[in-house]
């Protein structure tokens, strides 16, 4: 009941957050949030929310899911906001790569935009010159942002810290300036990317229910769902089994985890490719709904941009990186109405967050083996 009722008000508040316009219901929605947030810790009330969750997280799942698939009904005949909802998704998705990578296994990777980039422009060039079924082109994107991705860790196993950061940065800086000067992938004018085609039926062409005529983003907002979810639930079983565990280890004290025997080097190499991997996934799916990629929707900032949805959300926590999404990407368009103030306010939001809760909005909990009850 606890999570049924919590479900329901998001939904209700995503749905009034979303059709406001104005200035002043804006700032009421953001008032609203703060107040109600303040309130449930306080009272408890977030508490109990967070253990019913815990508790049943099969059941929490199905209820998040519930509600993005009724706010992609409610708004069913419009683009912009079913739009964002596609980039929300696709961004946590690629968050989810960014996770396995810096939050189990503490490899860094500033190009996350860069294998973004490679799974959308390895579906643009797939889909408009081969006769691949698209699904399959989305996993084929998948597996060569990996394999890239492969050629990277090698320079990066060899350095630590700052220096591996350096490396990663360097490769995005030299994957869009590849693709600027490449006259094959587009250059700097990009490339046409075709619509995503599954089992005869084509996402680009719309459809009607009932004479109402719906938008051809409501299908790429559910596969974008589906997505999501299911690498979700990839990673959140990586998390739970002994993989994920030595992970943890590797990531918490090298020193100890070669002592016990684990193999650091193949565990971040795991870590960098799978994650890499549902990038890359991420990547293609977004080239297919925005129909279009060029070199300027791939740059370090957007690299930022990943890496801020990850830590903003919990480091590690792959359930925080859809509220992180939400106030990255669409809390800026929301706030429009004041120019470019908004991107002043929204940084100000973004520091203010991390000062008060320094381990992200849901900070990831410890790994508990026994029970805390005293041994009779």
């Amino acid at each position: 009941m606890v999570l049924a009722l919590a479900s329901i008000a998001l939904t209700f508040y995503m749905w009034l957050f979303l059709h406001a316009e104005t200035q002043a219901g804006i700032a009421a929605l953001l008032a609203v949030a703060a107040i109600a947030v303040a309130l449930a810790r306080r009272t408890g009330i977030a508490a109990r929310i967070e253990a019913a969750g815990t508790g049943r997280p099969a059941l929490a799942r199905l209820l998040a899911a519930g509600s993005a698939l009724a706010l992609i009904a409610l708004f069913h005949d419009q683009h912009f906001v079913l739009l964002m909802i596609c980039v929300v998704l696709l961004y946590a998705t690629a968050g989810l790569g960014l996770t396995l990578q810096f939050g189990f296994s503490g490899v860094a990777n500033f190009a996350g935009a860069a294998f973004f980039g490679i799974g959308a422009y390895t579906t643009a060039v797939l889909a408009a010159h081969t006769g691949i079924p698209h699904l399959l082109i989305v996993v084929i994107s998948g597996l060569i942002a990996a394999v890239i991705g492969s050629v990277l860790i090698t320079p990066v196993l060899r350095t630590r810290g700052h220096y591996a950061a350096l490396v990663t940065i360097a490769f995005g800086i030299l994957f869009k300036t590849f693709i600027e000067v490449n006259d094959v992938l587009g250059g700097p004018q990009g490339l046409q990317v075709p619509g995503m085609e599954l089992f005869g039926y084509a996402f680009n062409d719309g459809f009607s229910i009932f004479g109402h005529e719906v938008s051809f983003y409501v299908s790429y907002a559910v596969l974008s769902l589906a997505v999501f979810g299911g690498i979700f639930l990839i990673v959140k079983a990586l998390e739970r089994s002994w993989i994920g565990l030595s992970m943890d280890v590797v990531r918490t004290d090298e020193t100890a985890a070669a002592t016990f025997g684990l193999h650091i080097a193949r565990w971040k190499v795991i870590a960098f490719m799978m994650g890499n991997f549902f990038i890359g996934i991420a990547g293609s799916v977004y080239g297919m709904v925005t129909s279009f990629v060029a070199p300027n929707n791939f740059t370090f900032a957007d690299s930022l941009l990943m890496l801020s949805i990850v830590i903003l959300g919990g480091l590690g926590n792959a359930v925080g990186l859809i509220p992180a999404a939400v106030i990255v990407l669409m809390l800026p368009e929301k706030l429009q109405f004041i120019q470019e103030y908004r991107f002043l306010l929204y940084a100000a939001l973004v520091i203010v967050i991390l000062l008060f809760r320094p381990d992200g909005l849901l900070p990831r909990k410890t790994r508990l083996f026994f029970s805390q009850e005293a041994p009779r």
